[in-house]
């Protein structure tokens, strides 16, 4: 087990804006005059370097993790030892959740960047949980939007045409961003190409190879892991299972425009 640096502080306000149950219990709360209430809740500030594990797949479960800063990859390992890519994870969101019918964490979380994390143990969720009463749906609604992500990772691997697999990679990874305040057509990815091809079900020639032919149609710009989304509306046509295989005449299409 890592050993993360640890800071105490009270559950605040200025830190709370940074949590996923923010925007779910915060209103609430601030109506049913519970603030001091969630104040009085402690939670641990864990600063996470890259390459260590804020938990392993099979380990006990005793708390969940708000990411305030930084990214996490999700992993398991199969019986072969091969290491299947789940989901990448940013700043605003939980990880964690999915082992509460468990007790038992079912993945890995890796961090891919030195991260700052929000621990809220077992404990004090519990508490959290039976004093602010706007904190049980909150977690209802962020355990739906987790099977919806979950959900959306299956339909990119589905997807026949790797160009609509990584298009749909870059929307999803857009729209994230853009629903928590950050720039929706600009972003550096954390991830390297083997994990993003891990995910998609690719190999890293063929992500590089379709980078590279995004760049050509003029739908975004890469300098190493600094992304420019150029044309969104290309990259949902790219992401449609209908235009697999067009994207070479978009190329074409693009240069005889311009």
């Amino acid at each position: 087990m890592e050993n993360h640096a640890v800071i105490d502080f009270a559950f605040a306000h200025s830190h709370c804006q940074q949590c996923s149950l923010f925007p779910y219990c915060q209103p609430t709360v601030k109506r049913c005059g519970e603030t001091e209430k969630f104040h009085e809740i402690k939670t641990q500030n864990l600063k996470i370097e890259r390459g260590e594990h804020l938990f392993r797949e099979n380990s006990p479960f005793n708390a969940i993790y708000s990411i305030r800063s930084g990214s996490f990859k999700t992993y398991t390992n199969s019986e072969f030892g091969k290491e299947q890519i789940l989901g990448f994870y940013f700043s605003g969101t939980l990880l964690g959740l999915n082992a509460l019918s468990t007790m038992q964490h079912i993945e890995s979380a890796l961090a891919l960047e030195t991260c700052s994390v929000c621990k809220i143990s077992l404990e004090q969720l519990e508490k959290l949980k039976s004093s602010i009463p706007a904190v049980q749906p909150a977690l209802l609604r962020i355990l739906s939007e987790e099977i919806q992500y979950n959900h959306q990772q299956l339909l990119m691997i589905s997807k026949k045409s790797a160009e609509a697999r990584l298009a749909k990679f870059l929307l999803t990874l857009s729209n994230h961003f853009r629903k928590r305040g950050f720039s929706a057509t600009e972003f550096n990815l954390s991830m390297t190409r083997n994990d993003i091809a891990g995910l998609l079900g690719l190999a890293v020639e063929t992500v590089s190879r379709i980078f590279t032919h995004f760049q050509e149609a003029g739908l975004l710009t890469v300098n190493r892991r600094n992304i420019v989304l150029l044309d969104i509306d290309g990259l949902m046509k790219s992401s449609s299972e209908h235009t697999a295989q067009p994207l070479d005449n978009y190329i074409v299409q693009k240069k005889v425009a311009s």
